[in-house]
């Protein structure tokens, strides 16, 4: 007899924070209707087929498909991810779909990994649990891992199917809580309600007891858990429904979504979740007086420096993206996402920073100058930081006026030109526009 929580094995004696995106759509359930197409089986008029129904009884692949669409657009796509299936036809068809929607070019993004996948299924294992490798990124499973499987850099875990105990969703969550170089929080997808069981006094309370079975598996091997499509007592005596959804319904699919947040296994806002992270980078140690990261920051030069240090410390691009998300500052700044953390500043839009500093801006320029500085603020507004990258000076050049050479006709050499981008960010940053 084993005992198991989620806090063994963590460094701290705490549950990694993690943050959970409950996704709802208005086909998580489903009752026939005339014109949907049966394309095999037979469909019970007026049933309402809930979760426990699909991939099972009644499937429908319209559906599936807008769950991964949603699954997808909810991620970081090159984040190790963990999908858990109804079962091992349905990882097969979420692996395929996974990588039809991608926008990653890499053969084999995305692979099933199941019980009876035989030797294959292991090399892919191998491949997901090395930190160094990138692919396969994403791995659909209908089985749950074993407790001995280190995949400590699993970023997303994904629940596609529904979870039939605490023990079997502790097990699951727990492939998130792996410790990992930069892996401050982990984040739960969840498309079937298992949510609810996070509210259970037993969630991270007294250890639960398992039974160990006498014959162990290798600890790099996946439990065999009771499959509904290759076991022959779970089958049901009729056949599997088939439905393809009437022409425009699946574009009419809408999606929900909610956002929760966990710190040692306990509910807390956005806020609270925030320092805690940040109470631990210690960032405003990182980045010393106020003053300093804004004069790193209004250059390009230094302001990549200073991204590169941030990075080292375990705060990297992606997770400053995260954290706009998580304030709601997608259309801020990152600078201002960075004083948010550190100094408690409300974040204001780049839109109001560019207009804010026009006058500053555009003072000691002339007309041909001015009309490029506003073509840059203005896809700074629309993109982001990006566009002030010095790296990126020669792309706007091109996009705006055709070719670099052209642009030199019109602005000046192209010591000028690297001039004029630099300083007008210094502009951009001075203290009085942010306050």
């Amino acid at each position: 007899m084993h005992t198991y929580s989620l806090k063994e094995g963590i460094g701290d004696g705490f549950l990694t924070p993690f943050k959970l995106r409950r996704i709802k759509s208005d086909l998580d359930d489903y009752s026939y209707s005339s014109d949907d197409e049966v394309l095999e089986g037979d469909v019970e008029e007026g049933r309402v087929y809930t979760e426990s129904d699909f991939n099972t009884n009644i499937h429908i692949q319209e559906r599936e498909r807008k769950r991964v669409q949603d699954l997808l657009a909810s991620i970081n796509q090159k984040q190790k991810t963990l999908v858990f299936c109804a079962n091992q036809a349905h990882a097969a068809l979420v692996r395929d779909l996974i990588n039809q929607e991608k926008t990653s070019t890499a053969t084999n993004y995305c692979v099933r990994v199941t019980a009876n996948d035989g030797a294959i299924g292991e090399t892919y294992l191998k491949q997901f649990q090395d930190n160094e490798k990138t692919v396969p990124t994403i791995l659909t499973t209908s089985q749950k891992l074993t407790t001995g499987v280190d995949a400590r850099n699993v970023r997303n875990i994904v629940l596609m199917r529904p979870v039939n105990s605490m023990i079997e969703f502790k097990q699951i969550i727990g492939r998130g809580t792996r410790l990992f170089e930069g892996k401050h929080y982990f984040t739960v997808v969840d498309f079937v309600g298992a949510y609810h069981m996070f509210n259970d006094p037993e969630w991270d309370g007294d250890p639960l007891e398992i039974e160990i079975p006498t014959r162990e598996p290798r600890p790099d091997t996946l439990v065999a858990d009771i499959d509904p499509e290759t076991d022959p007592d779970s089958q049901s005596s009729a056949k599997p429904v088939r439905i393809k959804l009437a022409d425009g319904k699946f574009r009419e699919i809408q999606s929900m979504a909610s956002t929760y947040f966990y710190v040692d296994g306990k509910p807390v806002n956005a806020e609270a979740f925030l320092k805690h992270l940040f109470d631990k980078l210690q960032l405003p140690e990182l980045l010393g007086s106020e003053e300093s990261p804004r004069e790193a920051w209004a250059n390009p030069i230094t302001r990549r420096e200073l991204l590169v240090s941030l990075e080292k410390e375990g705060c990297g691009r992606d997770d400053l993206a995260k954290l706009q998300e998580l304030i709601r500052a997608e259309d801020s700044d990152l600078f201002d996402v960075l004083e948010y953390i550190s100094y408690a500043k409300p974040p204001i839009t780049r839109r109001q920073r560019a207009g804010m500093a026009e006058d500053k801006i555009y003072g000691f320029l002339n007309q041909k100058e001015r009309d490029f500085i506003k073509f840059v603020l203005s896809n700074y507004v629309q993109e982001g930081i990006d566009e002030l990258d010095i790296g990126n000076l020669a792309t706007s050049l091109t996009a705006k006026y055709g070719s670099q050479h052209q642009a030199q006709q019109e602005l000046g050499d192209v010591g000028h030109i690297q001039e004029l981008f630099i300083n007008f960010q210094q502009h951009l940053y001075e203290e009085a526009v942010a306050s």
